[in-house]
């Protein structure tokens, strides 16, 4: 299956996640945040990054930024469940306008997680 980079700073929602893909047969690495994610992704080049919105050091809309720059076909889902000075529905507007292919509000289920990464594997790269 496919190479998948995880960024966020939540371990359960890592940890969440990482069981998800693994139990779909996908190759997992992680990062718990912005500046590690996107130096791991130069790194590993994995076949799908999933990373939260908001994290420490660098948010996940800057993530999305740096990685178009270096990789404009890079598959990107976008996950947030929002904060107290911003709604969920308007950062993954955001990240979707930035290039993220996918978006996915937390809480969410594994089948939902499972959908989004299956349908964003399937899209050509180009």
């Amino acid at each position: 299956m496919a190479s998948i980079l995880i960024i966020d700073d939540d371990e359960q929602a890592r940890a969440f996640i990482r069981e998800a893909l693994k139990r779909a047969g996908h190759d997992v690495a992680e990062a718990s945040d912005g500046d590690d994610g996107t130096r791991r992704a130069r790194e590993l080049r994995p076949a799908l990054v999933i990373t939260d919105i908001l994290m420490p050091n660098k948010e996940g809309l800057e993530v999305i930024r740096e990685l178009r720059e270096h990789d404009r076909t890079l598959p990107i889902i976008a996950m947030s469940g929002g904060s107290q000075r911003m709604a969920p529905h308007d950062v993954l507007q955001v990240a979707s306008y930035l290039g993220a292919r996918k978006v996915l509000l937390k809480p969410f289920a594994m089948n939902e997680l499972l959908s989004a990464v299956d349908t964003v594997l399937a899209q050509p790269r180009a």
